[in-house]
């Protein structure tokens, strides 16, 4: 069964000067407000594409690697994942980083390690990423 998920934007005036606002179809949250500003220099309260590709990493990873710790029969009592997309104008996406912290009763380290690693090159939100920037992944 596929579902599809909907944002849209609407955008007015020119790209420096210029604000909009992202938009979620399932209405989770209020509109976001965007601008040229928000995306190159500081956020100043307003979000950025690469924001919103960040959170959706942060989630998909965290929910692959859960999946992935549950199905070994070791199912996380917690993780906490923050992803950060780096852009550079001109330029695009160049790097994102997963840092994910975990909190998994009966596996060992380099057992998390390797569930990570593969929820890093399994999560959706990784596949439509990967060959076009570089994923990195710290583990506490």
């Amino acid at each position: 069964m596929a579902l599809d998920s909907t944002a849209s934007a609407h955008w007015e005036g020119d790209l420096m000067s210029g604000s909009g606002a992202a938009s979620l179809a399932s209405g989770a949250t209020a509109a976001l407000s965007v601008d040229w500003k928000a995306r190159s220099e500081e956020s100043g309260g307003k979000t950025s594409p690469e924001e919103l590709i960040a959170a959706a990493h942060a989630t998909c990873f965290s929910m692959a690697l859960s999946h992935a710790l549950g199905g070994a029969g070791t199912p996380p009592a917690s993780l906490d994942v923050t992803a950060t997309a780096t852009f550079v104008p001109g330029t695009g996406i160049t790097a994102m980083n997963l840092v994910v912290v975990g909190d998994v009763p009966g596996l060992s380290d380099d057992g998390f390690r390797e569930a990570a690693e593969g929820a890093k090159t399994g999560c959706p939100v990784s596949q439509a990423l990967a060959g076009n920037v570089e994923i990195n992944l710290e583990i506490r």
